[in-house]
């Protein structure tokens, strides 16, 4: 009889995790993001537990999960809170054992789940396991003829009597009533990282839930194997599931302490624990742990056994699973793994916290040392090896890989929770992005080296951010966010909206040339009064040189960045024009639909306006391609993401806008550029006080966006413009490139 489970939560994520966790342990639940009908569906199922996450649920969890308290005193509510708010919830009457706190753990929900569930599910007994579990003495099997003949005759009499004695015989029945199948194994997935790549194949992070990476059975070397076999259970090749003598020499020993000093559970038992049963010490779970230790050893061969083992085992600081342990503790693959290393690993699983070598290294390195012994004494390792074992040293740190590129590892990660949710962190995915480690590295020092210039210039405290885009399929090949990610997580490319100042211009100049304009057309640049459409406030537009320059040529006007020449071609083609263009090209922030506009008063982010340059370069619109390929556990593609560019911008006005871009290289306000020594193409943009300061330009090959700015919108310092605070930057990350 399945016990009903409901899961809640407004976060879709965070619900769909929490639903895979309860699905993970063979359950089946259904899950709700909207309380009403929560309330709703708990009326008419009266469910037995409740899966229930308040966060980001804040105006009526506590009156709800109290009138479900009280109206269903049978329903188990399982509860995840902030650590602060679960006293309150203890008051009203949710049990202490059942209140979480964030990060969540699968390990914990399934035991909580799984104990809950026996717990209700006592009363219906199902006798067909039962004679299940009596057949699997008899099915077939790859052991030794003899041997399982014996076992299976001792096993059928053992049985036998204690059915005959009545209330042991109903003991035994009682206890084997709710055997799961150990076909599960076989469909068993087990929560596995995502790895995240850089174009090179560089490993840039992971995403996890469970740190894990499942590693096959040949690939574990012997002397791992025999490590955990020294450790944990020394007649690992010979029992079928139980030793006999172990489990009869650990009760005698038990008995004399007169508490549990030793245990006497194999390899086999402890895999049937950890998979499909609670960690409460009673003789029932012993039971049963007998018997599906039983039927794991007559289905499945020994190394499997102990793989599937190794792959779920927790080793401490979030590892789970023998890879996982080696990456953390000592940062290397599962087959590269010592003897010295082997034997840590093998002694951890007891008690990871424990014999945590960054805990207690007294304690992990005894631990470890009688690991050697017993590997020593079992005739696994010689003495000149145990002798050079024990006195190598203990990891010092965790080796939990710091992020590479973290802005763009965020960036991209969000994208991923969209597009895949909780999987992100379970499934295993491989997602092999557009990042160049090479230039990824070069953008950051030169975001600090730049951010530092400007310090020892007197202006401390600015933050500076880059972006670079291959011209030619839109992949991001750099992003540097900010110059120090641990101080602040504020992604300034992708999330820092900002006035673009003269950044803004080309897109008029573009706008022009598709209304029949050449660069070598002139517009006047003079003092003009404009008024707003519905008579409001003047507004007259000034240079940046206080002066005004009579009849130039767009390449001119855009080259000096002519305030009052751009309004006024702006003015002739029309705003909601420059606007249609804009669009076209990827721009999707609001845009002032006024004269000011023209000249860069609305906010845009690095990200997207590095995107509208890059369609300049070649006339193709690309949305932002941050990976290439993805594939799953198994390295089965899952998706090739091809470049996909839309024609937005015709070769000739391509033609006409490298020309005025690149007059702003050779002859205007960014004629510093010229010492790269090579076409390039760009325009500065500076905001009033000094506030933001903008480079973005191209070459054939990329395009590289250059903001400079304070997160407080005060002024950068004085006299700091686009060409003075950006530009060098810019030119110091192309050079050499």
């Amino acid at each position: 009889m399945a016990v009903p489970i409901l899961v809640f939560s407004v976060n879709k994520t965070r619900g769909s995790l929490l639903l895979k966790i309860v699905e993970s342990g063979g359950f089946k639940a259904k899950l709700f993001d909207n309380s009403h009908e929560l309330e709703y569906a708990v009326r008419r199922r009266r469910p037995s537990i409740i899966v229930f996450d308040t966060k980001h649920y804040q105006s009526r969890e506590f009156h709800i999960i109290r009138g479900f308290h009280s109206r269903f005193p049978d329903a188990e509510i399982i509860l995840f809170a902030e650590p602060a708010e679960i006293p309150t919830f203890i008051s009203a009457g949710i049990k202490e054992d059942c209140c979480f706190s964030d990060p969540i753990d699968p390990d914990k929900v399934s035991l909580k789940i799984r104990e809950i569930y026996f717990i209700k599910n006592k009363a219906f007994l199902r006798i067909k396991t039962y004679f299940l579990f009596i057949s699997s003495l008899f099915a077939g099997t790859r052991d030794n003829p003899y041997i399982v003949f014996t076992k299976k005759i001792i096993m059928a009499l053992t049985v036998a009597f204690a059915i005959s004695m009545g209330i042991a015989g109903g003991f035994v029945f009682y206890s084997m009533s709710d055997l799961p199948k150990v076909q599960l194994l076989e469909s068993y997935v087990p929560f596995e990282s995502t790895f995240l790549y850089a174009a090179g194949g560089e490993e840039l992070a992971e995403f996890y839930l469970e740190r894990r990476k499942f590693v096959s059975f040949y690939r574990i070397p012997k002397h791992v194997k025999n490590a955990f076999i020294a450790v944990e259970d020394a007649h690992f090749y010979e029992h079928h599931g139980i030793d006999f003598f172990r489990t009869v020499a650990a009760f005698i020993n038990n008995l004399r302490a007169g508490d549990a000093v030793q245990g006497g559970s194999t390899i086999t038992q402890q895999l049937a624990k950890m998979l499909f049963l609670t960690p409460e010490k009673s003789l029932a779970r012993k039971i049963k742990e007998a018997a599906i230790s039983m039927q794991i050893e007559g289905r499945y061969k020994k190394d499997e056994i102990l793989a599937f083992y190794l792959n779920q085992a927790y080793f401490g600081a979030r590892s789970y699973g023998i890879e996982a342990a080696s990456q953390t503790y000592f940062g290397k693959k599962t087959e590269d793994l010592s003897v010295t290393e082997a034997a840590l690993l093998a002694a951890l699983p007891k008690a990871p916290s424990v014999y945590s070598p960054f805990k207690d290294p007294k304690k992990a390195l005894a631990r470890r040392n009688l690991a050697l012994r017993s590997m020593k004494d079992r005739g696994f390792i010689d003495e000149d090896t145990y002798e050079a074992s024990i006195t190598a040293p203990l990891p010092e740190y965790v080796n939990r890989k710091k992020y590479t590129a973290p802005y763009f590892v965020e960036y991209i990660r969000n994208i991923m929770e969209q597009k895949f949710g909780d999987r992100l962190y379970t499934a295993g995915f491989k997602i092999y992005t557009t990042l160049d480690l090479k230039l990824q590295r070069k953008a950051e020092r030169t975001v600090v080296d730049g951010a530092a210039a400007l310090a020892r210039a007197g202006m401390p405290g600015v933050e500076v951010a880059l972006i670079a885009i291959d011209v030619n399929t839109g992949a991001i090949r750099a992003m540097a966010g900010g110059t120090n990610y641990k101080k602040s997580q504020f992604n300034r490319v992708t999330q820092a909206m900002r006035q673009t100042g003269s950044t803004f211009k080309p897109i008029v100049y573009l706008t022009a040339f598709k209304n029949g304009y050449k660069p070598d057309d002139t517009v006047d640049d003079r003092e003009v009064t404009y008024a707003s459409k519905d008579g409001g406030q003047q507004w007259t537009p000034h240079n940046y040189a206080h002066r005004f320059y009579g009849r130039v040529t767009l390449r001119t006007a855009l080259s000096k960045s002519l305030n009052a020449a751009t309004v006024s071609l702006a003015n002739s083609i029309g705003m909601d024009h420059v606007i249609a263009t804009a669009r076209s090209i990827g721009i999707t922030s609001n845009i002032y639909p006024h004269l000011p506009a023209a000249i860069g008063v609305s906010e845009m982010t690095l990200l997207e306006l590095s995107y509208a340059y890059t369609t300049f370069a070649n006339g193709k619109r690309f949305d932002p391609m941050v990976y290439e390929k993805i594939t799953d556990r198994y390295d089965i593609k899952v998706e090739d993401n091809a470049p996909k560019g839309v024609q937005a911008i015709d070769p000739a006005n391509v033609a006409k806008m490298r020309d005025v871009l690149n007059a702003v290289v050779t002859e205007g306000t960014s004629i510093a550029a010229k010492s790269l020594g090579r076409p390039v193409y760009g325009k500065t943009g500076t905001t009033d006080g000094y506030k933001d300061a903008w480079f973005i330009g191209f070459d054939d090959e990329m395009t590289v966006g250059v903001w400079v700015g304070r997160d407080n919108n005060r002024p950068i310092g004085d006299e700091m413009s686009g060409s003075h605070a950006a530009l060098p930057i810019w030119i110091n990350f192309m050079k050499n490139n």
